[in-house]
């Protein structure tokens, strides 16, 4: 039976999973409504489909909208397995709909990125954001790090995104880099892990690479990234590559020998201790996705950091 038809445009605060049959209604992230009233909102859901820094294949401009399309799949009344609950029965969730930027103005949009991203943090607001290529993950640090100070990076992904350059330019495998070199990034309390690609350079991250995860699993993976990270200001941010391409072919720089979706799905699980105050997921290409697969892999991995976030504001 539907619940309301078009959740997303239903009006008003829509509290709880509700139903609306996987192939119809409007695909808003996991059918909360769209808004750009922030007033009463515990969580935004926002949308950066950018890719013009990728160095391989694009496509992930349109992750957003797949990530959407996916997360329907998702949003069934009683909550998540394994969690046992529903976020949305206790905290407001919107979706804000997806970043506003002129592509023929290119060295403009980081700007732009990190000033909506800064006016959604003033209303207090813990932000998801949905990429788009990894970059855009730079100016939304440099908004946390507006409001927090210096902020412990939890990097989930295939590749450092650390490589240094003598001139900065605009790429989705250096702003880590940057973001170290700028003190926006408390390097000693930061984490990458699934690494799978070689960088001699760790820049002061803590590496644990895919090998890592394999052989002590995932539970003790983030027990690690506890323990380093500690009770500074963290932020998330999981490159979709962090998974073997056997659970996400629909990436534009796949890399093999990574997680499985349940190993990711049990990292992000797992990092109850940690003080998280935002998180993104990036790198999802739906023109180079099989049966949504990729699309349904990112949109899970959201719903864990949502889960997540509504655990430990239980806990408070």
């Amino acid at each position: 039976m539907v619940d309301k038809p078009d959740l997303a445009f239903a009006g008003g605060p829509v509290m709880g999973m509700g139903y609306e049959p996987t192939y119809s209604g409007a695909t808003s992230l996991f059918r909360r409504p769209y808004s750009r009233d922030l007033r009463g909102v515990d969580m935004v859901a926002w949308g950066i489909p950018y890719d013009l820094s990728v160095t391989n294949r694009g496509g992930c401009r349109f992750g957003p909208r797949g990530i959407r399309a996916a997360s329907t799949n998702l949003a069934w009344f009683g909550g998540p397995w394994p969690w046992g609950f529903d976020p949305f029965a206790t905290l407001r969730m919107v979706d804000y709909g997806d970043c506003s930027f002129d592509p023929g103005f290119p060295m403009d949009i980081a700007a732009s990125i990190e000033s909506e991203a800064s006016t959604i943090l003033e209303s207090g607001a813990f932000l998801f954001s949905m990429g788009g290529d990894h970059s855009v993950t730079a100016p939304l640090l440099r908004a946390q790090a507006e409001r927090h100070g210096p902020i412990a990076l939890i990097q989930i992904d295939a590749h450092s995104d650390t490589w240094a350059e003598p001139v900065r330019r605009i790429d989705h495998g250096t702003m880590f880099y940057h973001a170290a070199q700028d003190g926006i990034i408390d390097v000693a309390h930061s984490v990458q892990a699934a690494i799978r690609t070689l960088n001699d350079e760790t820049h002061g991250f803590t590496v644990l690479d895919a090998a890592f995860v394999h052989r002590n699993g995932p539970e003790a993976t983030a027990e690690r990234i506890c323990s380093i990270v500690g009770d500074r200001p963290a932020y998330l941010t999981f490159d979709i590559d962090a998974l073997d391409p056997a659970f996400a072919p629909g990436t534009g720089t796949p890399v093999c020998g990574g997680l499985s979706s349940w190993q990711a799905q049990e990292i992000v699980r797992n990092l109850k201790t940690v003080n998280l105050v935002g998180a993104d997921l990036v790198e999802v290409s739906p023109p180079f996705d099989h049966a949504e697969i990729t699309a349904l892999a990112g949109a899970s991995l959201l719903l864990d950091m949502i889960c997540l976030r509504a655990w430990q504001l239980s806990r408070r």
